[in-house]
């Protein structure tokens, strides 16, 4: 039996009351579906700027009503110091997910990714010690690892930030150690790579590469490949994501208040994931042509390659990742077809 096996176990038998922020968002109503059908108790916030309402009527389809009833939601934003305390209070632990991602948005608009990244998380750590929180989980970056060459990347070898987004990611990683220091209050921080999976956004200008890619193969559009389509990542599937969050939070001693990197330790250049994604796609309809593909320019702000050493997770965590990219991206595609149906069907 797994370290998650063993903790889902528990929480079935034992019920606690969780905070997810961003539970709206494509991770967060993943995590709210995960511990529902664990038992336990949520208390959700979100402001619905890159969260749906969809995916929260998403989670409720998946679990038993009796599920869904321990479930609150705050309509309040990460901004507002009030709201932060109104979703932490008489909660066990917080799970936060708010954030606006993506490297490309925040070189549009630095100050309000700042603005939620930065602020948002310290009025949810303020929050979270004043309500004597048990476990405090954030949401991190791979991001934070910015120039350095290395690979794979390590969790206390980082260069230096390639974008507004990797910035405000870095400060809640020193945020985090701040208030371990002067508070005594611990966080732990988890280095996302490349999360994927259902309930992630196909449409929109900041939309993930993989719910992107298939949107157009299935159109038959163009696919276009920032640089020569070596640039490499680690994806991640998003119930990896979820385990991780869970054994953050009710990690104890040395593995409690640390940063983790989240991933696979596997890397994947562009060009095999449009691979991944068109092999897929075919399993479902053997009439889905390859795409025609269109090279250009690298985007400003990203990193040439990226994979994550993901022993520190698995040695004090027991992170064990389930899905792998090929698997993931079969898990995904039903869920990605249905809603690329759905948003072609007319109002």
């Amino acid at each position: 039996m797994t370290k998650f096996e063993q903790v889902k176990t528990d929480l079935l038998r034992n019920q606690y009351t969780w905070c997810v922020t961003g539970v709206a968002g494509f991770i967060g109503s993943n995590i709210l579906e995960t511990l529902l059908k664990l038992n336990q108790k949520v208390v959700g916030l979100d402001n619905f700027s890159t969260g749906y309402q969809k995916n929260l009527n998403e989670a409720k389809s998946a679990v038993s009503s009796t599920q869904w009833a321990n479930f609150s939601f705050i309509e309040g934003d990460i901004r507002n110091f009030e709201d932060c305390q109104k979703a932490v209070i008489q909660c066990d632990y917080v799970l936060h997910q708010a954030a606006l991602g993506s490297v490309p948005r925040s070189l549009d608009d630095p100050i309000t990714t700042n603005d939620v990244n930065v602020g948002g998380q310290l009025n949810m750590l303020t929050a979270a010690r004043d309500a004597g929180i048990k476990g405090f989980v954030y949401a991190a970056s791979s991001s934070t690892y910015g120039d350095h060459p290395g690979l794979p990347k390590v969790e206390d070898i980082i260069g230096s930030p390639l974008s507004p987004y990797a910035v405000t990611k870095y400060v809640n990683e020193l945020y985090g150690s701040v208030f371990e220091t002067a508070y005594n209050f611990k966080s732990t921080g988890l280095r996302y790579f490349n999360v994927f999976g259902p309930r992630q956004d196909p449409q929109g200008a900041y939309a993930a590469v993989i719910p992107l890619w298939t949107a157009s193969i299935i159109a038959g559009d163009t696919l276009y490949i920032n640089g020569d389509g070596e640039t490499s990542r680690d994806f991640c599937y998003v119930d990896n994501a979820v385990q991780a969050n869970i054994l953050a939070a009710l990690a104890q001693g040395e593995a409690a208040g640390q940063v983790y990197n989240v991933a696979c330790n596997v890397r994947t250049t562009l060009n095999e994931l449009k691979g991944y994604i068109h092999s897929s796609l075919v399993k479902f309809d053997g009439g889905v042509a390859a795409p025609e593909v269109v090279y250009r320019e690298f985007r400003d702000g990203d990193v040439r390659h990226s994979q994550a050493d993901i022993s520190k997770a698995a040695s004090l965590l027991g992170f064990e990742p389930t899905h792998q990219i090929g698997a993931g991206i079969d898990n995904a595609m039903p869920w990605y077809l249905n809603s690329l149906q759905k948003e072609a069907e007319p109002a």
